[in-house]
């Protein structure tokens, strides 16, 4: 069979374009797949950061505020007054003393 010069046959052409769409097919379900676990990456990330801050957030709001000074001051003297008036007994006292110091 003679050599040919010049273009491609028919078959050559076919061969060639089947290789180019291959590779370029190739290439792109390759880059879909890196983006695609990329952005599983961010979303697992942002989730995160949200169940975070959720979590932050609750046991914030979980935890009561302090009672001022000025509160327990007040408390201390109007159980010091009922202690003096006989209404509260010794263990009572203590008791709610413990109880006003504590919170």
């Amino acid at each position: 069979m003679p050599q040919r010069f010049g273009r491609p046959g028919l078959l050559g052409t076919i061969a060639r374009t089947a290789v180019i769409s291959g590779t370029a097919s190739a290439v792109s379900n390759r880059v879909n797949r890196g983006m695609a676990e990329r952005d599983q990456r961010q979303q697992a990330q942002a989730q995160a950061q949200q169940q975070a801050w959720m979590d932050q957030g609750a046991a914030q709001a979980a935890a009561p505020p302090p009672a001022p000074a000025q509160d327990r001051v007040a408390q201390l003297t109007a159980l010091a007054d009922l202690k003096a008036q006989g209404v509260l007994t010794d263990e009572e006292f203590a008791t709610e003393k413990a109880r006003i110091l504590g919170s």
